[in-house]
């Protein structure tokens, strides 16, 4: 598929008030137009790989790449101080004595974007980012990745340079090309050359523009492939002043705030291959990339496959599922608690969860966790609000 395009840098509703691609819909474009797989790649987290995943499996020709946009610690994660950029640490400068204002999170953290190539790489990511967000929240209030724990845990992830809020882009900008370039050759290293990509933005952006040469010569220099990436935060280009509104709820201000956040330039939904190869025309390797992730991109189903796999209640009687005896001993409970009929908004509220619990096949934990709890209550132990709420808090014996 030469003319073809994968979208590997995608915020989606998981980016919270920040990306705005439900997770349907967006394959659902992707799939119309005939790309053969669509990444997510979350700021910071990865809360939407599972749906991700389950989503995916209604689209077969579609195939799901998961990652994440991660936050990574110039120097260490753990630093609770302000974070600097400049030689010997003092506050970053370029040459021409120019502060870092355009510096991400005001120097404390940068960007890098990485996918998971295989089960290994995607339980890598799991715990990168749950390290992340237990021991590198301070003094960013975002949670940061470093170098060394990304070393210990590159096995099976493909990685590139990110947004020009990288750790490489930035020193670009500040005119520190020999630091830029040995960062780039570290990371290169950690994750293999095979692995790791100089990620290419074009949304009109002179922060974009100001980084593309810098990189073009980090490719020559240090043989780093380019990768062609949009920073898609919606589907569809008319969406993007429903987005605008997202993010000024995000950061609390009005629309009419002039001095607000928003997204400079234009571009960021799911444009076609057409567009983005027109884009990047110059430099057609670039996209030809995305493809070749793509392939390289293997099944995650062993990690997803607990679900089939997790404890069922084992007295369900014969002719009832999971589910099923999940209905009728809630609506037992309901009964119990509420009176006969129940009243309309309780079971509104009742089959809204049912809906959650069934499909996502926890049904048998909530049977597990009320026989639990039936049986400390028989026995005169204490039972507390750890035994969870939504509906399986409402059988009868609960």
């Amino acid at each position: 598929m030469p003319d073809s395009f994968v979208h590997l840098h995608n915020h989606t509703e998981y980016s919270m008030l920040d990306g705005a691609q439900k997770l349907k819909p967006m394959f659902a474009e992707v799939a119309r137009q005939s790309m053969p797989a669509v990444a997510m790649s979350d700021h910071g987290n990865m809360f939407g790989a599972y749906e991700f995943h389950q989503v995916s499996k209604g689209f077969d020709d579609v195939k799901p790449i998961i990652g994440i946009e991660a936050y990574v610690a110039p120097s260490f994660r753990r630093h609770r101080k302000q974070e600097f950029w400049g030689p010997g640490g003092q506050r970053a400068m370029s040459d021409d004595g120019e502060g870092s204002k355009d510096v991400s999170g005001g120097g404390r953290f940068t960007h890098m974007t990485m996918w998971a190539r295989n089960v290994q790489g995607l339980r890598n990511l799991f715990y990168l980012s749950t390290e992340a967000s237990y021991s590198g929240q301070f003094p960013a209030g975002k949670p940061r990745m470093d170098m060394e724990l990304i070393g210990e845990h590159a096995e099976g992830i493909i990685a590139t340079t990110g947004c020009p809020s990288g750790a490489i882009q930035t020193r670009l900008r500040l005119n520190q090309y020999a630091e830029a370039r040995e960062v780039a050759a570290a990371y290169q290293d950690i994750f293999g050359r095979e692995n790791y990509f100089l990620e290419l933005m074009d949304h009109g952006l002179s922060i974009e523009r100001d980084v593309r040469n810098g990189l073009l010569r980090l490719a020559e220099d240090l043989s780093i492939p380019l990768l062609a990436t949009n920073d898609a935060h919606y589907i569809h280009e008319d969406q993007a002043d429903a987005h605008d509104n997202l993010l000024c709820i995000g950061v609390g201000k009005n629309k009419a705030d002039e001095k607000r956040f928003r997204f400079q330039g234009g571009g960021y939904y799911l444009k076609t291959a057409q567009e983005m190869r027109a884009l990047f025309s110059e430099l057609p390797a670039a996209c030809d990339n995305t493809l070749l992730i793509a392939e390289r991109i293997e099944s995650y189903n062993e990690v997803f496959d607990y679900v089939d796999e997790m404890p069922q209640y084992p007295d369900v009687p014969e002719g009832e599922t999971q589910e099923s005896w999940l209905r009728t001993e809630v609506l037992k409970g309901l009964t119990t608690r509420y009176g006969d009929p129940v009243p309309a908004e309780v079971m509104e509220r009742f089959e809204t969860e049912m809906t959650v619990i069934g499909p996502m096949g926890f049904s048998s934990y909530f049977l597990v966790v009320a026989d639990i709890c039936k049986y400390a209550r028989d026995n005169g132990v204490p039972v507390g609000p750890g035994r969870g709420s939504a509906t399986g808090s409402l059988v009868a014996y609960a």
